[in-house]
């Protein structure tokens, strides 16, 4: 989409401000922290981003990409772990590799099934329509659905996975609160749980839009 830059720009810096800031304010991470981690994004963004639409490609494209994918980010989330104790860490890590796996299946789903293609490239930059009430109320009502499907997605996965790990692994689960914090239930709990939101992000929620005519 068209739009300026300098409004581009400032959106950018404060939602970095945000995020960093909420990290100090919660006593999740120090000043240094926070400092390293942005500068470790600033050399991330510099080795992938001429690289972005390889990898995009790759994706949307290969035959077996989906399965790479899963076993790529499960893979970084059992190895990245061997702590003796619990850390929240871990199951933000495991939270984002799942929902970044959901997503990239979601978006090959759809190339493969044709729906939600990007738009030619000779129609790009597309300007942004002018807002109406209708144009409102559709953002805000599609906002409403997709907020609510994405919860029942995340309810009715945690009230599967959690039980179902603690099974398969022998694992207690008269504390849920205590079983959730051992790797073998965590990691899968997460892992399948915001997999399958951001899947539905991607592809079953789109799917119901059209559905109900909020394309």
């Amino acid at each position: 989409y068209q739009y300026p830059l300098m409004f581009g720009l400032i959106l950018a810096f404060c939602w970095c401000s945000l995020v960093c800031c909420s990290r100090i304010y919660m006593g999740m991470h120090s000043i240094l922290d926070v400092i390293a981690g942005f500068l470790y994004a600033i050399l991330i963004l510099a080795v992938f981003h001429p690289v972005v639409d390889l990898i995009d490609n790759f994706n949307l494209t290969y035959k077996y990409a989906p399965l790479i994918i899963i076993s790529l980010h499960l893979a970084l989330g059992i190895f990245s772990f061997t702590l003796d104790t619990w850390s929240t860490s871990r199951g933000d890590t495991a939270q984002i590799l799942g929902c970044g796996a959901g997503v990239a299946c979601g978006s090959h789903v759809n190339y493969v099934l044709g729906l939600q293609l990007d738009p030619p490239p000779h129609t790009l930059p597309l300007s942004l329509s002018s807002l109406t009430v209708t144009v409102f109320g559709k953002a805000i009502l599609r906002l409403l659905i997709g907020v609510i499907v994405l919860l029942l997605t995340k309810v009715a996965m945690k009230k599967a996975t959690i039980p179902l790990a603690c099974k398969i692994f022998r694992v207690p689960h008269d504390d849920v609160r205590r079983a959730r914090q051992r790797m073998e239930v965590e990691l899968p709990y997460r892992y399948i749980t915001y997999g399958m939101v951001g899947f539905s992000l991607m592809f079953i929620v789109p799917c119901l839009f059209h559905l109900i005519g909020l394309s």
